[in-house]
């Protein structure tokens, strides 16, 4: 029988400083919720090429001045040249687009439908960001307050909701813009119609987002986390800013971003029927609204319609790709 070979140590056993080594050069690093829902994020195609649209839309409307100087002609700017006075149409071909008109020219006044595109989206993202925000402080405020405290606290708070929700949101916006004046609480023009629109979509629609933070602090007061720092003494306050809302960030963003376009297609909707930022200011819906008198010009209602109808769906496929990187058990 052969005796075994004797194998030094040095020959079957790793050597501690290259597995040091190895540890050093390749440190095995662990992941923030974050970076988790950004590599999610990130494998989504069609979100991420919604948050570009987004962002291309933003930048869109803060170069406006600039755009429309290389690009365009003043949006307020006639050009009854381009006009046939008989039939009030543009008298060239496809609704008179050009290298100088690059969407062509309304009727009845010739003004540059493509300046008059990119001044709207200046009106319709301010306005649809604006409510979003207010609607999204208010809801959070009171669904936090409401979710947390309960008792009659919740009973007044989820009532008012009840209300809110039960009330005619666009006849009473149509009557509340329509009877303001020109002038009130020190505004006049574009900064009264747009703060007097921000305020009736935000105030009026917080109750939706209000209801789902309710129910998500229904939900994560009874956690065993919360219970621990009611154990080591937190007041409710410190509960709510350092536990509750750091928890609710997620559903907070994903209604945000689901939400803004509601709000283009609502102030939208509000400047087809009159009742929006007034003439000549340039809106979206305030150009369909004009282009529904000239059924025979279609590219005069193709463009706004388009700009509404892109916008619309960046932020709605945007929003359900962050909803799906940062709520994965929904899919």
């Amino acid at each position: 029988m052969t005796a075994p070979l004797d194998v030094p140590g040095s020959a079957t056993e790793a050597d501690p400083e290259a597995v040091l080594a190895g540890a050093d050069r390749k440190a095995i690093q662990g992941r923030s919720l974050g970076q988790i829902a950004w590599m999610r994020l990130k494998r989504d195609k069609i979100a991420l090429a919604g948050a570009g649209v987004i962002v291309f839309l933003i930048l869109v409307a803060l170069f406006a001045p600039l755009i429309v100087k290389f690009f365009g002609h003043p949006p307020l700017e006639f050009h009854r040249e381009k006009i046939d006075q008989s039939t009030l149409t543009p008298n060239e071909a496809f609704g008179g687009m050009s290298w100088d008109y690059l969407f062509g020219v309304e009727p009845l006044w010739g003004r540059d439908i493509f300046s008059r595109i990119v001044y709207g989206a200046r009106i319709s993202l301010l306005i649809a960001f604006l409510a979003t925000l207010l609607s999204v402080v208010i809801g959070t405020v009171l669904g936090v307050v409401a979710g947390y405290f309960g008792g009659w606290v919740d009973a007044v708070i989820s009532r008012a909701m009840d209300v809110f929700l039960a009330f005619p949101l666009l006849v009473f916006a149509i009557a509340l813009a329509g009877v303001v004046p020109d002038q009130a609480f020190g505004m006049s023009g574009d900064t009264l119609r747009v703060s007097l629109l921000v305020f009736i979509i935000g105030f009026f629609s917080w109750p939706y987002i209000g209801r789902i933070v309710r129910g998500q602090t229904l939900s994560l007061r009874e956690r065993e986390f919360i219970d621990a720092a009611r154990s080591l003494g937190a007041r409710g306050p410190y509960i709510i800013f350092r536990e509750l809302l750091p928890n609710l960030i997620a559903p907070i963003l994903i209604y945000a971003t689901l939400v803004i376009p509601t709000n283009i297609l609502f102030e939208a909707a509000l400047s087809f029927l009159g009742v929006g930022v007034r003439p000549p200011t340039p809106t979206w819906g305030g150009m369909l609204a004009e282009a529904a008198r000239f059924y025979t010009v279609p590219h005069f209602a193709i463009f706004p319609g388009l700009a509404i109808f892109v916008t619309v769906l960046a932020f709605n496929l945007f929003g359900d790709g962050l909803r799906d990187a940062l709520d994965p058990r929904g899919r």
